[in-house]
Order: C-alpha cells, then structure tokens, then sequence
C-alpha cells in the first residue's frame, strides 16, 4: 500500500511540474525568428531579444486563466491528498482530491483547446513543447483523478 500511495503522490508531482512549466513556458508556437507564450511575443532582430506583452485578446487571457486555474488546483489537490491522507477515516475514498485533480484536467484541456483554435494560422508557425507539455498533463491529471476515486484508505 505505501508503494502504491508513493506512486501516486510522484505522479501527482509530476503533473504539477508538468503545468507550471506549460503554463510559464516560453514556447508554446514557434517558427522561424518568432516564439510565442502565454504572456510574450518575442522576435530576434539583429542578434537581439526583444519582446512585448501578449495581445489583450480575450482568447488568450481565457487560455491564461485557465491554465492558473489548473496549476492551482492541482495544488489544492495535493494539498487535500496530503490531508485526507492523515485525516480520512479506514476505507474512505479520496473522493475531494479527486474532484480537484479532475477539474484541473478539465481546465488544462480547454485551456489547450482555445490555443488551438485561435492561434493565428500561420504556416511558418509550430506548436512548441509548452504546447505539448499541456497536452500530456492532461490525460495524466485525468488519470490521477480517476485513481483518487478508486484509491480507499487502508491502515
């Protein structure tokens, strides 16, 4: 039981590291001279870095919300786990961790989602590894949540 409750605390890390890095990443499309984030557009222009805030569109300030949101309560989900960990009764489910790790899931995937459909079409421009980082947390998280719910208690 104790290796299964550290798997399933790794994994929670994991996907917490997963989140914050996608979420403050620089590189969620790239191409050419030009990377784009959550929170920058930057351009290399005769061997120098410069960069502006992103667009004030509502689209990207959705997407930013909503992978805060998720960060967040994957760390309110760890911190429950922690807690339900020391203070649920034998045989009890984790049934409060798992609604919060589901719903960071939730939030990553229409995070992702809304990047994906309205980020400009350019064809010089890629999805960047932030992109694909948050992909990934999110059947992760999901699948953590789900292990919440199976997962009961034992002494």
């Amino acid at each position: 039981m104790l290796l299964i409750l550290l798997g399933v605390l790794v994994l929670h890390l994991i996907i917490l590291i997963l989140l914050i890095v996608s979420t403050a990443a620089s590189a969620w499309s790239v191409g050419g001279e030009r990377t784009t984030d959550l929170w920058y557009n930057c351009m290399t222009n005769n061997g120098g870095y410069h960069c502006k805030p992103a667009s004030n569109e509502d689209w990207i300030q959705a997407v930013q919300a909503l992978m805060i949101l998720s960060v967040l309560f994957c760390f309110f989900s760890l911190i429950a786990f922690v807690y339900q960990l020391f203070r649920l009764v034998k045989g009890g489910r984790f049934f409060f961790t798992a609604i919060f790790q589901i719903l960071a899931s939730v939030f990553v995937m229409c995070g992702a989602i809304i990047y994906t459909v309205m980020s400009p079409d350019d064809w010089r421009v890629e999805f960047g590894y932030a992109y694909i980082l948050a992909w990934v947390a999110f059947p992760l998280s999901l699948i953590s949540g789900l292990i919440y719910i199976v997962l009961r208690k034992k002494e």
